[in-house]
């Protein structure tokens, strides 16, 4: 594994660090972001849709240009949603 590959490994753990520590400070975050998930989640660009209405209401700020982390964020989201919407 390179140098770079490590480091970038590195940043990705870091930003999903510090995103479960305001999630653990302030819990209302995950039911809002699922919630949000839940109303996007079989749109065509729904990694999009969710992070700006996250980002417009929550502490949760997921740029334009998601990074690693974010995309890893909305994956499982949509994966937690698709798990809900199976067992219906």
């Amino acid at each position: 594994m390179s140098v770079a590959e490590i480091k970038n490994k590195e940043r990705v753990i870091n930003e999903l660090m510090g995103f479960i520590r305001k999630v653990l400070v302030e819990p209302e975050i995950c039911e809002t972001a699922l919630s949000i998930a839940r109303k996007h989640a079989g749109d065509d660009n729904a990694d999009v849709l969710i992070a700006d209405e996250l980002s417009a209401s929550t502490n949760v700020k997921i740029p334009l240009e998601h990074s690693d982390a974010d995309a890893l964020f909305l994956h499982i989201l949509k994966e937690v949603v698709k798990d809900e919407q199976a067992l219906y």
